[in-house]
């Protein structure tokens, strides 16, 4: 369990992006951006946006990289997953 990262493939403003959560925490995730530099602007309901040019940083830092699929699995699991209809 911890922070996650899946692949670079969330088109958007003509880049791609990764997601960045964690299924431990709200608090976990926070500090790990902060540690990262990752701009509060990225918090989208239970991730971080982050470009594909950050995803090698991320891992490094201690990220599990995780496919898409798996990233959301674990956040439903661990009761952290907020769609967009769903309140924060």
């Amino acid at each position: 369990m911890g922070i996650l990262i899946d692949p670079p493939n969330a088109a958007g403003h003509g880049r791609l992006w990764s997601h960045v959560a964690s299924d431990t925490s709200y608090d976990e995730l926070h500090a790990f951006a902060r540690r990262l530099g990752i701009p509060e602007r990225g918090f989208d309901r239970d991730h971080y946006d982050v470009p594909s040019e950050w995803y090698a940083e991320v891992v490094a830092a201690g990220a599990a990289p995780v496919s898409s699929r798996e990233l959301v699995a674990r956040l439903v699991a661990a009761g952290l997953r907020r769609r967009k209809r769903d309140p924060a």
